[in-house]
C-alpha cells in the first residue's frame, strides 16, 4: 500500500495544455498517476476560463505574470513561495528559470525538490550573453540544491555528470498522445485541401528558430523536386519572416502557419514520406518522439541528443547537402527499416504510462 503523496508542479503555463513539451508532460503525468494528488500552478494571464481542477489535479493561478520569457523568473519564484506551508511532500520544478531562488526555498520548504533541467537553455542561440550567464548560473544552483535532478536525454545526463559530478534520473517524454483515429474520408479531404499525395512529401513541424536549422532544411529542398510541408510560427521573428519571403515562391515548398487542430496535424504527419527533424539544441524533443510513433523514416540533425533519442538508428544530416542526398538517394529498403525501428523504439521507451511511473518513483 502506497502512501498518497501531495505534489506541486511549477514552471509551466499550466493545464489544460495548449502547447509546449512541459505542458504535455504535466497533462499526462496527472492522468496516469493514481498514488499522488497534484496541484498545478498556472499562469492566470494565459487562461480566460479558470478551472478549479483538471483531471483530478487542483489548479492554482499565479496572478499578473506570464510563465515564459523574462517573466518566467518571478513567475517560478512566486509559485515556490505559494507552496510554502501548504503540506506538499514534493515540488516538481520544470525548467531552471526560477531556480536561482532554490537556496532560500530549500530553507523554507521541508519536502522533496525535484527539478527537470530541460534542454540546457543557456546553450540556445536565441539568448544574449547576459541571459545565457543567468540561465547557466540558475542551472548550476538547481543541480546543487535539488534533491533529484531529472535529465530527459542521455546527452543531458552525461552533461550533468561531466559538468557537475552529479547523477541524475533519466526520464524522457511520451509521444503516444500524437496518435488518434481519423476517418479515411477526413484524411483524404485533408490531404486534398493541402494539395498532397499520401507518402509523396516530407514534413517538418517546429518553432522557426535558427537552432532548429530551418534555413538548412529549406535550402536542401529548394535544390530538389521533392515536396516539403513546413509547419511553423513564421511571423514571430525576423528570421522566420525572411525565410518565408525567400522560399514561398518555390512550388515544392509549402510553408504553413502553426496548426493546432490535432486531427489535421495527425493526417499531415502520419501520411508523410519522411519526417525532417532539424533541432540542434535541447534534449529529447517532444516533436521527434511524436514523429517516431507514425512509423515513418526520420531524418534528424546530427547531434548527440537526436542520436540518443533515436538510438543511433535514424538517418542523420549535418548540412543542406547531406540532407539533399538522403532525400534523393536513400534506398526504399533503408527507409522502411528506419521507419520500423523508430516505431519499435517509441513503443518501448516513449509511452506516457512508462514516463508517469518513472516520475512517481521520484516522489
Amino acid at each position: 500500500m502506497y502512501k498518497k503523496r501531495y505534489i506541486a508542479v511549477i514552471g509551466t503555463v499550466g493545464v489544460p495544455a495548449n502547447y509546449g513539451g512541459f505542458e504535455a508532460l504535466v497533462e499526462n503525468i496527472i492522468s496516469y498517476n493514481e498514488d499522488a494528488e497534484f496541484t498545478v500552478f498556472c499562469s492566470a494571464r494565459s487562461y480566460s476560463r479558470k478551472l478549479q481542477s483538471y483531471k483530478g489535479a487542483r489548479l492554482v493561478y499565479v496572478p499578473f505574470l506570464h510563465a515564459n520569457g523574462a517573466e518566467s523568473i518571478p513567475y517560478d519564484i512566486v509559485s515556490m513561495l505559494m507552496c510554502v506551508g501548504r503540506g506538499f511532500d514534493t515540488v516538481l520544478i520544470l525548467g531552471v528559470s526560477g531556480c536561482i531562488f532554490l537556496p532560500i526555498f530549500s530553507l523554507l520548504f521541508r519536502g522533496r525538490i525535484v527539478v527537470n533541467i530541460d534542454g540546457l537553455e543557456h546553450k540556445r542561440d536565441k539568448w544574449g550573453k547576459a541571459a545565457r550567464w543567468f540561465l547557466r548560473t540558475s542551472e548550476a544552483v538547481a543541480v546543487r540544491y535539488a534533491d533529484v535532478v531529472v535529465s530527459d536525454n542521455k546527452g543531458i545526463y552525461d552533461y550533468v555528470v561531466d559538468t557537475y559530478g552529479k547523477q541524475s534520473e533519466l526520464i524522457a517524454y511520451g509521444g503516444d498522445q500524437a496518435l488518434c483515429s481519423v476517418a479515411p474520408d477526413v484524411a483524404a479531404e485533408t490531404l486534398l485541401k493541402h494539395d498532397l499525395v499520401d507518402k509523396q512529401y516530407a514534413i517538418t513541424v517546429c518553432r522557426i528558430e535558427p537552432e532548429n536549422n530551418c534555413h538548412v532544411i529549406l535550402d536542401a529542398f529548394a535544390g530538389t523536386d521533392k515536396l516539403l510541408v513546413f509547419v511553423g510560427n513564421w511571423d514571430k521573428s525576423e528570421y522566420g519572416i525572411e525565410l518565408k519571403n525567400r522560399y514561398s515562391h518555390y512550388d515544392n515548398i509549402h510553408i504553413l502557419p502553426p496548426i493546432y487542430d490535432l486531427d489535421v496535424l495527425y493526417v499531415l504527419r502520419s501520411n508523410a514520406r519522411w519526417y525532417i527533424h532539424g533541432h540542434s539544441a535541447g534534449g529529447t524533443n517532444p516533436s521527434l518522439v511524436e514523429a517516431m510513433y507514425f512509423r515513418i523514416p526520420i531524418i534528424a540533425f546530427d547531434v548527440v541528443y537526436n542520436r540518443a533519442t533515436t538510438e543511433d538508428s535514424a538517418l542523420y544530416f549535418s548540412n543542406a547537402e547531406t540532407l539533399r542526398q538522403l532525400i534523393l538517394s536513400a534506398p526504399d529498403s533503408e527507409l522502411e527499416a528506419v521507419a520500423s525501428v523508430m516505431k519499435e523504439i517509441a513503443d518501448r521507451r516513449y509511452r506516457w504510462d512508462i514516463v508517469a511511473k518513472q516520475y512517481a518513483e521520484l516522489y
